[in-house]
């Protein structure tokens, strides 16, 4: 068995890595001692078998008494992490098998890319950080103690009251406070509908295609199978819609997710005609209805008819996704299911940041946040077009000018797609061709052809970035 040696090497490994706790204030030495001498044994500084100097050793040479010495030897041992016997000194123990443990970051970050064209990441250097402390410090200042218990699994009342003003002000929803669920993001009230359709018999749900992929994921999550409903220029095609037999469904009608065009008047009505002959329910997606560049924002779908619409949003595109912070408006008839589901998921969404931004939002904040977020996006997209004229000459934007991304397509002679791809990729620019968020089914291959249509997200970068970015892209095809 190995054992520690009295010299310098000894020192090194037994005492050296402790001296940081034994200079800790008297008070905590001891617990700072156990934890420095724990941490030596889970990380393999000391190996099972090590024997340790005595008690008085150690301590004479950490500048201790010995009774902390002795009582971090009888505290660990009766851990596991040491073995001793009577007269045979003090030894590591051979229990021990955990390596220091690694937090591994699974958050999707850029790939270092030369151009970063992936849609859907906001401009996060836009977060207004100064505010944003003001309204901590003034909440936590006046927050009574009693609001740090258990919220109201639907939200605090006062961001509920908060929320239900601004989106009847801005998006023209039917907002009442009592059907307003806060939420961790639009996932999570997916998530939430999805479960709760699923208790009530619902075992198939139609999205848009092409859509977001996401959409999929979280109704499979909750045991609901998706059933993809093509398109036409005006919104989810009736006849299919008609025809797939779902009594529910996934839209993006403001503002349509990827291909960019908003339903028109007379699609959204026939939709709403569609939930009520079968008593179905359309899951309204309003991912980033606020930013409308061409005209005011068109309304949301939920103000039509709110039995038969269920709203969601976030603040991911205005704000940070990180902040995961939402909201859900839903008919009456599933209030009570979607809120006892919330509850049972995670007791309700965290008080502190619901007082936080219900200050933001009842000083104005967020609605200067918005139109700040809303120049810039419309910048940007303005540069984004007027790049691609000049390095893609002929090529077309499709769509309404709005959100965070725009359809592009190419004239056929930059074609076929794979091959434009595959070079732009190897020139390290980072695209998504609009045929990425179809649904086919496995092993269906989709027959490329020669024009080239992306999907390009402009938000998160800055107009120089975008400029050089379309013109790298034009030298690599």
């Amino acid at each position: 068995m190995a054992s520690v040696p009295t010299g310098p090497e000894g020192r090194t490994a037994a005492w050296e890595l402790l001296l940081p706790a034994a200079s800790a204030p008297a008070r905590s030495r001891g617990r700072a001692l156990q934890a420095a001498l724990r941490e030596a044994v889970r990380a393999g500084r000391l190996t099972p078998g090590t024997r340790l100097p005595s008690s008085r050793d150690l301590a004479a040479d950490l500048g201790v008494s010995r009774g902390l010495v002795t009582e971090t030897y009888e505290q660990l041992t009766a851990e596991g992490y040491l073995r001793s016997g009577r007269g045979a000194g003090t030894w590591v123990g051979d229990a021990v098998r955990a390596a220091r443990p690694r937090a591994r970051d699974l958050a999707p970050r850029p790939g270092g890319d030369r151009a970063d064209f992936v849609p859907g990441t906001p401009d996060l250097s836009l977060f207004p950080r100064a505010a944003w402390g003001a309204a901590q410090r003034s909440v936590l200042a006046q927050l009574p103690h009693e609001a740090l218990g258990y919220p109201d699994p639907r939200g605090l009342p006062r961001l509920r009251t908060a929320l239900a003003e601004l989106l009847t002000r801005r998006r023209g929803v039917v907002a009442d406070p009592e059907r307003l669920v806060v939420v961790s993001g639009v996932a999570q009230a997916t998530a939430l509908l999805a479960s709760v359709l699923h208790a009530r018999g619902v075992r198939t749900a139609g999205v848009e295609d092409p859509g977001s992929p996401r959409h999929d994921d979280l109704y499979a999550s909750a045991g609901v199978a998706t059933v993809p409903l093509p398109l036409d220029e005006e919104g989810l095609a009736l006849g299919p819609l008609h025809d797939s037999g779902v009594r529910a469904v996934v839209t993006t009608p403001a503002h349509q997710f990827p291909t960019g065009i908003a339903y028109s008047a007379r699609r959204r009505a026939a939709l709403l005609d569609w939930a009520r002959s079968v008593d179905g329910l359309v899951l309204e997606d309003d991912y980033d209805g606020d930013f409308r560049y061409d005209r005011a924002p068109v309304g949301a779908l939920q103000g039509l008819d709110p039995e038969r619409v269920a709203y969601t949003g976030s603040v991911s595109k205005s704000l940070a996704p990180g902040l995961r912070l939402g909201w859900l408006l839903v008919p009456e008839w599933l209030a009570d299911d979607v809120v006892e589901r919330k509850r049972t998921t995670d007791l309700g969404h965290p008080a502190l940041d619901q007082a936080l931004f219900a200050h933001f939002v009842e000083r104005g904040e967020y609605d200067r946040q918005l139109r700040l977020c809303q120049r810039a996006y419309r910048e940007r997209r303005d540069v984004m077009v007027a790049a691609l004229a000049e390095h893609f000459p002929g090529s077309r934007i499709s769509g309404i000018a709005a959100g965070l991304h725009a359809i592009a397509t190419l004239p056929g002679r930059y074609g076929p797609e794979e091959r434009f791809l595959a070079r732009v990729g190897r020139a390290g620019i980072a695209v998504r061709s609009l045929a990425e968020y179809g649904h086919r089914p496995d092993g269906e291959e989709e027959v490329a052809g020669k024009a080239v249509r992306l999907v390009l997200g402009y938000a998160h970068l800055t107009p120089g970035r975008i400029r050089a970015g379309v013109e790298s892209m034009a030298r690599a095809v």
